[in-house]
């Protein structure tokens, strides 16, 4: 039982388990219907993702500054009690069942996916 970060769209893996979209907003040309069918995700669950405009300036950041400050911002936003909640949650099912979080972003390293990976950590999740 582990919690994988995946980029969504991409094939699931056998272990995968239910996969939730950290995204602002869903996939676009995609029916609803579609979403768990064309591997995007299961449950949509943007609390977890950047508010509007620091996924603005996330989009914006071109310099190891810009991404260190949308970094310190982002974490902040976790740090607000629901999300914190929710990264608790997520932290103890990864050791009763398989689940996977994503984002649509192509580098890990320049996704919110990888900050949200270290807070899952920090809290004893089990990950892939």
């Amino acid at each position: 039982m582990t919690l994988r970060i995946v980029r969504l769209g991409t094939p699931r893996l056998t272990d995968e388990g239910l996969r939730i979209g950290t995204v602002r907003r869903p996939p676009r040309g995609v029916r609803k219907e579609r979403f768990a069918a064309d591997d995007w995700y299961d449950v949509w669950y943007p609390e977890l993702s950047p508010s509007a405009p620091l996924l603005a300036s996330a989009q914006q950041a071109a310099t190891p500054e810009a991404w260190a400050a949308f970094e310190k911002a982002f974490r902040r936003e976790m740090a607000e009690a629901a999300p914190s909640h929710a990264l608790d949650l997520l932290a103890a099912l990864s050791h009763r069942t398989d689940l996977s979080i994503g984002c649509y972003c192509a580098e890990e390293s320049r996704c919110h996916r990888s900050i949200l990976r270290g807070l899952l950590a920090n809290r004893g999740a089990k990950l892939a």
